[in-house]
């Protein structure tokens, strides 16, 4: 075995077939001709003395042998590249930066800071990818994200939280709904009624379900659906149940619907809780600093104080 002569590039082509499962496509991808992939993995595979691949197979599989070697190759690659990120940095925040989103925000949350984080901080390449809040938290873990924008708090040992805004909960109901009536809904009017919801998987379906009593004879009614909030606006449309809408949801509604068909739920005021998650050793900390800081800036421009008394609720895991 000699490792000082396996080099950054060999790593790379081991791990681009290991994720492609194919010579061919991994050698596109990593923009090399297949028979130049094929002799670098070769040679690789002479100085660590095993085979990494079943080439018998297809698609080609890892050996036995070759998966702790190969999960050990991603963690230097990912150090390395972290290196890369750190020195380039120097002063000012710089370089590649992934952030994964829960679908219930993207939507929403995104266009109150995009525009201004990229306009002050050009050298700063944001990936973003819609994502569930248990995908964020493992993509984490694996170091292929480098924060994550979720309800919060998780409370998930090895993360690190930075509480960034409040949103408030409001009940959308159907045209002609006696609740209209009220100034205010409360949790119990709530459980008489069909409820439509997000589906399994989605942290706000937890949190509706929390206030509105959980299991407490309610499932009968519940009815789930689409993961967007279009969809679930439009099922109460047709008068076919009522829905909890995000604070941001509502305001992008037509100003008469808000009016007509919207109504503040009961003090104390159920809100959810906005927050960046990143793991706890966060090399990228100048990046995820200023995120932080224009994700707060544009909340706090986009959402009414919310009172010390609201009823924050449990996002769920």
């Amino acid at each position: 075995m000699d490792l000082e002569q396996v080099t950054l590039a060999q790593m790379r082509y081991a791990v681009a077939v290991t994720d492609a499962q194919s010579f061919r496509q991994a050698a596109g991808e990593s923009h090399v001709s297949q028979s130049g992939l094929s002799m670098q993995i070769r040679k690789l595979e002479e100085l660590l003395g095993l085979v990494l691949f079943d080439r018998s197979k297809k698609p080609v599989l890892v050996t036995d042998e070759g998966a702790p070697v190969l999960t050990q190759m991603r963690a230097i690659l990912r150090e390395t590249e972290r290196l890369g990120q750190v020195v380039a940095e120097g002063d000012e925040p710089a370089g590649r930066f992934r952030l994964g989103v829960i679908p219930t925000l993207s939507p929403t949350v995104l266009p109150l800071f995009l525009g201004t984080f990229v306009a002050k901080h050009p050298a700063v390449e944001l990936v973003v990818e819609e994502l569930q809040t248990e995908e964020i938290i493992d993509r984490l873990d694996a170091d292929t994200l480098d924060a994550g924008l979720a309800a919060t708090p998780l409370g998930i040992a090895g993360f690190r939280e930075q509480a960034l805004g409040l949103e408030p909960m409001l009940a959308y109901l159907p045209p002609g709904d006696p609740l209209l009536r009220r100034k205010s809904v409360k949790q119990s009017a709530l459980r008489e009624r069909a409820l439509w919801i997000m589906p399994e998987g989605h942290c706000f379906r937890s949190q509706v379900l929390s206030y509105c009593g959980g299991s407490r004879g309610f499932p009968s009614q519940i009815q789930f659906e689409s993961g967007s909030f279009q969809t679930l606006v439009r099922l109460v449309d047709e008068g076919l149940g009522a829905t909890v809408l995000p604070e941001l949801v509502v305001q992008g509604l037509p100003a008469a619907r808000r009016r007509e068909q919207v109504r503040p739920l009961a003090h104390p005021t159920p809100v959810r809780e906005i927050g960046l998650v990143t793991a706890r050793a966060d090399l990228r900390r100048r990046v995820s600093d200023v995120l932080a800081e224009e994700v707060r800036a544009g909340l706090a421009r986009a959402l009414p104080p919310t009172s010390r008394h609201s009823l924050r609720l449990d996002p769920g895991k």
